[in-house]
């Protein structure tokens, strides 16, 4: 690993010019804010980021509703530093599969997990905080909400008294709602992370609620009775006047533990695509309300103390005229307020959505942005049939189409996700493409374990050196800084491996799966080389706001290079992705530099000698 680094030419990094100050102007409607398009993002997955106050760890009843497979009475939590494949006691009780116990596991992360983390994250150089959902819900994920209003009663110091507030609340009537000792402390997290220049962004879906939700419980009981009966998309209500049960409805994705919201007015409504239309005014009040709560908690019409954006799950599920609606309702509460949505797939597993239609000012300021990294990984990786540099040229500037400069910046490049392959084991299983076949279940060949060829590592580091020199504010999923591996859902989401824990081997493995034992340790060397990295876009603007030109793109000799200049700073970013030594030659590599990874001045008269599957950044003096 260290040898791929030093080849990266790693060192202190130089602050060059700060952009002029100017005279701070009212945001547009239309327009991104400016702190979305400087984040340096990282996302937080809570049950399994940090285990800070163990006393709060969910029982038994806390997490019934959130799996269907009985969970037996002997359950309790697991070891956060145990060998992830290996089974307890009460989970070889079970009766069940990996697959299937694993998702019954919980390992005690909460929000004070997160609180004792932030110096950390601040010294890492995060400014934006991306939390999955906190809302109070019986999963591990937590978007099977039990109530939106409150944040998870495991996730504060005192679950029964917050259990107990919940209780005594009118759910529908905002008057009503109380503060738990989970929500005070969430209040806290958001204003000690604003301490330290870090907006928050919080995780929802408002396509679907939990089979535990307070509405859909009186739904289950009082069927078309119910008050809250044209909240769910119900397809036949149960006829009491027969032995059989016809109670009928659309469960998001067929899950039917996820009941979804009702739609109305739908026009031309087709997977992976646009369509307008509209939520329910019942559930879509109560979703404003919710997303006023966390946006000015006190009440008081300073958005201040507040959440500064929200992160929408299966945005392409919801009509556009509920997003029309609701970005007008937040941007009326914060003129500054970041809304972003995951749109994801138009056709599984080859084809991903096109964003254009949600990016236009009206709806959202950003998505994540999937659609760069999908070739990113071709190239970098090489993977599947591997890419050439015209053709990754060709992919980028198609991504960049029909979309505001201003916007494209704000996008969020992630590498992975809670949803799709840790990003060192997405490189290492090159052969697999994005997301399909990417698990030992599907996949028996799967690579689990941490790559010893160096040019995974290499891979890594130049696609990481790409992510935070192009346009868009890059993202980390927690624990890929310490170089993390994991297939898809549900192994992407293993409890972070802190330098400060000691953590059993990976000797056990999947159901017919071979893999050699692994260590489990922190790559310490990776993430000082993200630290690197973040401090290189932070003390340079030109990798933030500068244009983006492609300067090279060499299909013989596998060399990719492009500049960005903004004001009087102009950085050119170089690849060599071949695995010989190249020569570039180009006429913009006349004059004097600064190679800003070796912090090292040089003068090149017209020709730069790179070595194999490496990267540089130079500065133009």
């Amino acid at each position: 690993m260290k040898k791929w680094l030093l080849m990266l030419g790693i060192g202190m990094l130089s602050i060059s010019c700060t952009e002029k100050k100017n005279e701070k102007k009212a945001l547009g409607f239309t327009e991104p804010p400016k702190w979305a398009r400087e984040a340096v993002w990282y996302q937080i997955f809570p049950e399994r980021f940090r285990n800070g106050d163990s006393e709060n760890d969910p029982s038994w009843k806390d997490i019934q509703g959130s799996w269907d497979d009985p969970i037996p009475k002997s359950w309790k939590v697991k070891s956060w530093t145990s060998d992830w494949y290996e089974a307890d006691d009460w989970e070889k009780e079970s009766g069940t599969g990996f697959y299937s116990y694993v998702q019954m596991r919980r390992y005690g992360g909460d929000l004070q997990g997160i609180l004792d983390k932030l110096d950390y994250l601040q010294d890492l150089g995060i400014t934006a905080l991306y939390i999955n959902p906190l809302n109070d819900a019986p999963s591990l994920h937590k978007y099977d909400a039990r109530h939106y209003r409150h944040i998870d009663r495991n996730f504060g110091p005192d679950p029964k008294g917050d259990e107990a507030i919940i209780a005594k609340e009118s759910p529908v009537d905002p008057a009503t709602w109380q503060m738990t000792s989970a929500d005070k402390l969430f209040i806290k997290l958001i204003r000690e992370a604003h301490k330290r220049n870090m907006k928050v962004v919080l995780d929802y879906s408002w396509n679907h609620t939990g089979s535990t939700f307070w509405a859909w419980q009186d739904v289950l009981k009082n069927q078309k009775n119910s008050p809250y009966a044209d909240w769910y998309e119900i397809e036949r209500f149960d006829d009491p006047a027969t032995p059989e049960n016809e109670f009928s409805y659309k469960g998001w994705a067929n899950v039917h533990t996820l009941p979804e919201i009702n739609k109305i007015n739908e026009v031309n409504r087709k997977h992976g695509h646009p369509y307008e239309g509209n939520i329910h005014n019942g559930p879509k009040q109560h979703i404003f309300n919710v997303s006023k709560r966390w946006m000015d908690p006190n009440g008081d019409g300073d958005p201040s103390d507040g959440v500064d954006g929200y992160r929408m799950d299966v945005a392409d599920q919801i009509p556009m005229g509920f997003w029309r609606d609701y970005r007008k309702f937040l941007r009326g509460i914060n003129p500054e307020f970041y809304l972003i949505g995951e749109i994801w797939w138009e056709e599984w597993p080859g084809k991903l959505m096109d964003p254009r239609p949600y990016m236009q000012g009206d709806i959202f300021d950003a998505v994540m942005h999937y659609q760069w990294y999908k070739p990113a990984r071709a190239f970098f990786a090489q993977t599947e049939k591997g890419m050439k540099p015209t053709e990754f040229v060709n992919k980028l500037q198609a991504t960049r189409e029909g979309i505001k400069e201003q916007s494209y910046q704000a996008m969020m490049n992630l590498t992975a996700s809670h949803d799709s392959p840790r990003l060192l084991s997405s490189l290492y299983n090159r052969e697999n493409a994005y997301k399909y076949m990417a698990n030992p279940r599907d996949n028996k060949t799967y690579k689990l374990h941490s790559p010893t060829e160096s040019k995974i590592w290499a891979s890594e580091c130049m696609l990481l050196l790409h992510q935070f020199t192009f346009p868009g504010s890059p993202q980390i999923w927690n624990g890929d800084e310490f170089g993390m591996t994991g297939a898809d859902d549900p192994d992407n989401r293993k409890p972070v491996i802190w330098s400060d824990m000691q953590f059993a081997a990976e000797t056990a493995t999947p159901p017919g799966v071979q893999k050699p034992v692994q260590s489990v340790k922190a790559n310490m060397d990776l993430a000082n080389y993200y630290k690197k990295l973040i401090a290189l876009r932070k003390n340079h603007k030109a990798l933030i706001y500068g244009s983006l030109k492609f300067e090279i793109a060499d299909d013989a000799k596998n060399v990719l290079a492009y500049s960005r200049k903004h004001q009087d700073e102009e950085i050119l970013v170089l690849f060599n992705r071949s695995e010989q030594t190249q020569d570039i030659r180009n006429n913009f590599l006349k004059g004097s530099f600064k190679e800003l990874l070796k912090n090292k001045k040089t003068k090149l008269d017209g020709k730069l000698s790179l070595p194999p599957l490496s990267g540089t950044v130079l500065l133009k003096k």
